[in-house]
């Protein structure tokens, strides 16, 4: 937008012929010219810092990560093997090492209630009104007792339900906990009912018919009742929890899934051997192991790497800042960092038992003799520290990963960060001022040239006045 000083100058003539709005810019921005470049330059570089420290600051956390995302979910968990895999199969817990053997002993598989209702002549037969309500328990010989943790239903059931229908309303108003369907067999159709695994899971069926005589017969919903006291054969199979023994100890599930189990063991009985345990045991995976202190050298170089480049003494962005030194100085002793303070005398307790070098140049190297070694020697304190427990590996360099991202420690790159971003912001409201000062210098110049332009223009107005009349009296008569 021009400035109004220019328009006053034009009306006036530009009496000077100089363009003192122009002028006014010229002279407020060359005084503030020097302080406004040496702030640019200063938060240029501070950004530039910034970029560096974020870069190794992100590399380090994602190291960190990445080897915590790999001990919980990769394949460094020890190997279960079961001596008769019929009986289980074993899993466990990510981020729990279980160690040693075990005995297995089942002598009863989870099952589920089946109940099979009396029959009818066809699927399509009505089975009469009224309501019919299930409760859940337990089935002892010819008792049932409720379980009232276990909600019981009722179902309504109009003159126009046939078992087909019937089946459908039991298996859709359950919430999961029933199974019906209609099966066809020689003597009849019948209503299959099927509940879920543990003996609390069993049920009773209780039919109020709306008949005024209930007759029991088909057609009549009473047809449908049952309960353990009257059983005729429709009860096809009970529900049961599953038994076993785990180093003798007597045990039992509701289901053939069996979690919390000591040091995180889960399994999934699939048979039974009574009188013939099977051992359960775990074995440290020593390839995984390998694999993964192999990936975490490279990975250790290529931060090493980076650090090197941006924090060097010559030309590093970061060449002076006290967070890369740290970082550094942290990294140097990582191999004799102590990462297992509880191992036992000769175990293994540091990054350098598990192969971890640093040569002369500052590279980390993989020392895969040493690592077999101590596999071969330590099997079992080896896989404990590739957990994501309080200590180990993963707890040390997620230890080292916060301490030197911390925002609020000041010798960290976390502080170098703060540290960077409060001086581009301080810088920032420096230079707002300095924009508010040039503004009013020359707004102040543009106003002293105006009334200098103004007298300017008046001088020169009297003097051609003056050569008017002079001229006027030296003519000639």
């Amino acid at each position: 937008m021009d400035n109004p000083g220019s328009s006053i100058i034009a009306a006036l003539g530009g009496g000077s012929g100089v363009d003192f709005v122009q002028l006014a810019n010229d002279l407020s921005d060359a005084t503030y010219a020097f302080q406004r470049s040496n702030l640019q330059s200063r938060n240029e570089a501070l950004e530039a810092r910034i970029s560096s420290a974020a870069l190794i600051r992100s590399s380090l956390t994602q190291l960190a990560s990445a080897l915590g995302d790999r001990m919980r979910s990769g394949d460094l968990a020890p190997r279960a093997s079961i001596g008769n895999s019929t009986v289980a199969s074993v899993s466990t817990t990510p981020g729990v090492t279980p160690s040693g053997t075990y005995s297995l002993e089942v002598s009863q598989l989870a099952r589920s209630q089946t109940l099979a209702t009396k029959t009818y002549g066809a699927a399509d037969d009505v089975v009469g009104e009224g309501t019919l309500t299930i409760r859940f328990g337990t089935v002892d010989g010819s008792t049932f007792t409720e379980d009232t943790g276990n909600p019981a239903f009722d179902i309504a059931v109009d003159a126009s339900d046939t078992l087909t229908t019937l089946a459908s309303k039991i298996t859709a108003q359950s919430d999961g906990r029933l199974d019906a369907y209609v099966a066809n067999g020689a003597s009849g159709a019948q209503i299959v009912i099927k509940g879920e695994d543990g003996a609390a899971n069993g049920f009773v069926v209780e039919a109020t018919s709306a008949s005024a005589t209930p007759s029991a017969t088909p057609g009549d919903l009473s047809y449908l009742a049952w309960n353990p006291a009257s059983d005729a054969g429709e009860l096809r199979q009970g529900a049961l929890d599953a038994t076993f023994s785990l180093d003798t100890v007597e045990m039992t599930s509701p289901s053939n899934t069996v979690t919390g189990l000591p040091e995180g063991i889960g399994l999934t009985l699939t048979g039974t051997n009574e009188g013939a345990p099977t051992t359960v045991s775990f074995d440290a995976n020593t390839t995984a192991i390998t694999a993964v202190m192999s990936d975490f050298v490279a990975a250790l170089n290529d931060l090493t790497g980076s650090l090197g480049s941006e924090a060097a003494a010559f030309g590093g962005t970061l060449g002076n800042d006290a967070g890369a030194r740290e970082l550094k100085r942290d990294l140097a002793r990582l191999t004799s960092e102590t990462v297992m303070p509880g191992a036992a005398e000769g175990e293994p307790s540091t990054l350098a038992d598990l192969g971890l070098k640093v040569t002369r140049e500052g590279n980390f190297e993989f020392d895969g003799e040493r690592l077999a070694q101590t596999l071969a020697d330590y099997p079992e304190a080896t896989a404990a520290m590739f957990t994501t427990g309080p200590f180990g590996v993963f707890a040390t360099m997620d230890g080292l990963a916060r301490d030197n991202t911390l925002r609020s420690n000041p010798g960290s790159l976390g502080g170098s960060l703060v540290r960077y971003e409060a001086q581009i912001e301080r810088n920032e409201e420096r230079l707002s001022r300095i924009a508010d000062q040039q503004e009013n210098l020359r707004a102040r110049l543009t106003s002293q040239l105006v009334a200098a332009e103004r007298q300017i223009s008046g001088s020169q107005s009297t003097l051609s006045f003056l050569e008017q009349q002079i001229a006027a009296w030296n003519r000639p008569n």
